[in-house]
């Protein structure tokens, strides 16, 4: 496939961008890909794009003039570099971090990914099944009902696969 912009490399860079709510996908070179972030970054840095998040809905507080015990970063220091000093900072700040984790990732708790060769071959590990019902636990408490559904299906599959290497031993 060549690429959409030059039609002389082949695309090696697949985007797909949202326009005027309309998914438009792209295949690029290299070098148009290159060109295409450099634009991109003209028209957003993500320090703006963090800090417009946490300006949503914000009051300016006392809290917000809080510093990192360990590195001195400021919130407002925070906001302005959209980066973190070091892993205190995520303690010192987790009043303000967790709505806006939630706001980004839709959750506030890194679950992870298993590649799918090594899911066929490792074991399913119960540690694994008792964490997503913590996990489970806290998506209700916090009425999270999409999520706790989500997750009891997860557990339930799971379950069902450790079942099945169970009864084939």
């Amino acid at each position: 496939m060549l690429c959409d912009i030059c039609h002389k490399n082949p695309a090696t860079v697949h985007l797909t961008e949202i326009i005027n709510d309309k998914v438009v996908e792209m295949h690029v070179c290299q070098a148009c890909a290159q060109n295409k972030a450099q634009e991109i970054n003209q028209q957003l840095s993500i320090s703006d794009f963090l800090g417009g998040l946490l300006d949503i809905g914000e009051k300016k507080t006392k809290e917000q003039a809080l510093r990192c015990p360990s590195c001195g970063l400021s919130y407002a220091d925070f906001k302005k570099k959209g980066r973190l000093g070091c892993s205190t900072c995520y303690t010192t700040f987790k009043h303000f971090l967790t709505p806006l984790l939630k706001k980004i990732h839709s959750a506030t708790r890194h679950a992870g990914k298993t590649p799918a060769s090594i899911e066929r071959v490792a074991p399913v590990r119960q540690v694994g099944v008792e964490q997503l019902k913590r996990a489970l636990e806290e998506a209700i408490k916090t009425e999270e009902y999409e999520e706790a559904a989500k997750l009891r299906d997860k557990i339930k599959e799971l379950e069902k696969k450790q079942n099945k290497k169970t009864s084939n031993k």
